[in-house]
């Protein structure tokens, strides 16, 4: 193969004269964590920048879901998706929560408010859904039924930086909104997250939650963990700031052209952006359907061959894994919308610096297979 590989994504590295300024500032201060100045910056300039009124920085998202959980002392059992990534899931284990597994819906791939109240016990304290892809879930439906049943809400909005609803700001909903800036997403500080806090004292706790606990030098008030940004990864996404509109711009004209490929395509067909009023493109997940001459996993190995990679976000389902499939909740009959999407997706390359031609060769592959099977 003598064409370049095509990766799914790729973060969007800013020009290298521009993080060695903020690299020399870090070296002459010889402040490298411990909440230092471009860590408050970049707290400040993320809340303002997606209009929330507080948020607490953390070295990744999976830490920041962690946290979440025991900021407002979950226990016992939570509602959520079979259908995400498995960090979703694993922080329930590592703060000894049962997760209990409801079925999605075939539009927007998230958790269906239709099927949560029949999974209810009186075990069930939250429910942690995901804006999947970044599309947002049904928010006042599940607030609701959160609000009838005295139940807590912890979103996983790994995917949704900057994604605006029908109802405003997606990140406003809910007790708490956990994002990731790992390099696969939209806005990245390499490896990091943040957790988006509804006022200050929710705020202050999390922060001391996140440095072991400690409120002063002597003084350690929680059981707390080490989830603290540094400063490397404050710089870069100060950097990343200046850069996230024409990057989503960007992105936004990618998933056109894909858009209008995949309407020429029988037997392909993408997931919509949902109730969205804003998108940001996150990823670019197509169907497979029964009339598409190639199976989902055939196509997925032919674009390998040619040296792109996709990924089938998200296959296997979470319940599918050995430590949540003896959960009584884990039964794919009881999951049939997740595990139709688990066996059709592929999401597709999408990033600010997928070059024109590039995207040409992976529409030309999809589309020659759909005109005949290999």
């Amino acid at each position: 193969m003598s064409e370049k590989p095509i990766y799914v994504t790729q973060p969007y590295l800013p020009p290298i004269e521009e993080f060695i300024p903020l690299l020399q500032q870090i070296w002459d201060s010889k402040v490298l964590t411990n909440n230092g100045p471009f860590h408050k910056q970049l707290e400040q300039a993320l809340c303002d920048h997606l209009g929330v009124k507080h948020l607490a920085l953390f070295a990744n998202g999976t830490l920041a879901l962690v946290t979440a959980l025991e900021a407002l002392r979950i226990t016992g059992e939570v509602i959520t998706t079979p259908y995400s990534f498995v960090a979703t899931a694993h922080s329930l284990l590592w703060n000894n929560i049962t997760p209990v597994f409801v079925d999605i819906e075939p539009r927007t791939l998230n958790l269906d408010p239709a099927r949560i109240e029949a999974a209810i016990t009186p075990q069930t304290t939250a429910i942690l859904p995901v804006h999947c892809y970044g599309n947002p879930c049904d928010v006042d439906a599940i607030q609701t039924i959160a609000d009838n049943y005295n139940l807590k809400v912890i979103y996983d909005a790994a995917h949704a930086f900057g994604v605006q609803c029908q109802q405003g700001n997606v990140l406003a909903h809910g007790d708490l909104s956990v994002l990731s800036f790992h390099a696969t997403k939209v806005f990245t500080t390499f490896e990091g997250g943040a957790i988006v806090c509804p006022d200050a004292k929710r705020k202050l706790h999390i922060d001391h939650l996140k440095n072991f606990g400690f409120v002063n030098q002597t003084t350690v008030v929680a059981t707390g963990i080490n989830g603290k940004m540094n400063e490397l990864q404050a710089a870069i996404g100060l950097l990343q700031l200046q850069h996230i509109d024409q990057a989503l711009a960007r992105r936004a004209e990618i998933a056109a052209r894909y858009r209008d490929a995949i309407d020429a395509i029988p037997g392909l067909s993408y997931v919509p952006g949902a109730g969205q009023r804003v998108a940001n493109h996150a990823y670019f997940p197509i169907l497979v359907g029964d009339d598409y001459p190639l199976s989902r996993d055939a196509l997925f190995a032919k674009l390998m061959a040619q040296g792109i990679n996709g990924r089938r976000y998200f296959y296997p389902l979470i319940s599918d894994f050995p430590m949540y499939r003896g959960l009584p909740s884990a039964q794919a009959s009881d999951l049939p919308v997740a595990s139709d999407a688990a066996a059709r997706v592929i999401c597709l390359p999408i990033y600010p610096n997928l070059q024109a031609n590039d995207q040409d060769r992976v529409i030309e592959i999809i589309n020659d297979s759909g005109a005949r099977s290999l």
